[in-house]
């Protein structure tokens, strides 16, 4: 039996196709990853020097010029500041919020539980319109406040559906255990749900921190006005606005030597996409050993 398996794993066919799948992985492997590797180098280039092109993988002339351009800006730094804030208080927010309701409508006793779900549901599908939505915010007194960028965002429907569906998944006999125990329903959730949930939660987790960290248009809208509430990504944003508008091929800039120096709009668009993506990319491997599970458990009564 051994050998007959050993031929039949080491046939030609068998060869030929482990090879042609590794050449497809590793083509697949550069093709998504050269953008990023594209933008790493050319972030790090002279910015005179782009502008001849022909720079794919590695900077012909190193340099940390760009770099120096984006955060010699007065409000980059305090922005990542407002950025971090925003994405870790509304994660940890929306991920335990989302997590109570999706405890809630998967309980099978809650009568209205058709009702509640079907009513997130809806609004996936249908919306008031930015112009309600901004007059909705300033009802509620969160124009140019740092809730703005929580509060109306604090349950995703998806990330509800991806939790509730992991919960009912859960054995039922350790919830009816928990009550024989004299645990309420808090006790119950917070003690043995939430810990066995942790794929789920850490999958919607990723979701809300790159909605959080990416964000820049509820800024725009609501606290456009208050700089010291401005995120990274929409201080990038204006100066990519700004390089782009500009009439020359290069700008000039002073470092802080006084030595004047060049950019370019491709030059500074390559840096703040380094900028922006680093931190959230070195988030995902902590994660990533719960996301698949989370992605497919969580999907399975969706």
């Amino acid at each position: 039996m051994l050998k007959t398996n050993s031929a039949r794993y080491s046939s030609i066919g068998d060869r030929i196709f482990d090879m042609c799948n590794y050449s497809f992985m590793i083509i697949l492997i550069i093709i998504t990853l050269y953008p990023f590797i594209n933008m790493f180098a050319l972030s790090f280039n002279d910015a005179n020097d782009s502008i001849r092109g022909d720079i794919y993988f590695w900077p012909r002339e190193w340099t940390i010029r760009n770099y120096e351009y984006v955060f010699n800006e007065s409000n980059v730094f305090f922005a990542t500041f407002i950025s971090a804030a925003r994405t870790i208080v509304g994660t940890i927010v929306s991920v335990f919020c989302t997590a109570m309701l999706a405890y809630a409508i998967s309980r099978p006793e809650y009568k209205l539980k058709k009702f509640v779900s079907i009513t997130f549901i809806f609004t996936m599908y249908f919306s008031g319109g930015l112009i309600p939505n901004y007059l909705l915010i300033k009802e509620l007194g969160m124009l140019n406040s740092f809730w703005v960028y929580i509060i109306p965002g604090i349950i995703g429907v998806f990330n509800l559906i991806v939790i509730r569906s992991f919960m009912e998944g859960l054995p039922e006999g350790i919830m009816e255990s928990a009550k024989m125990d004299g645990a309420g329903d808090l006790t119950t959730f917070v003690r043995i749900v939430l810990p066995l949930t942790v794929p789920a939660l850490a999958t919607v987790s990723l979701f809300v921190a790159v909605y959080q960290w990416n964000s820049w248009f509820d800024v725009f809208l609501y606290n456009s006005s208050r700089h010291n509430l401005s995120t990274l990504q929409y201080e990038l944003m204006k100066i990519l606005s700004t390089s782009n508008t500009s009439t020359s091929a290069a700008d000039q800039y002073a470092n802080a030597q006084g030595n004047v120096q060049m950019v370019t709009p491709t030059s500074i668009r390559a840096t703040m996409t380094i900028v922006a993506s680093v931190p959230i990319i070195m988030v995902y491997p902590f994660l990533q050993k719960y996301f698949v599970k989370g992605m497919v458990v969580g999907g399975v009564k969706g």
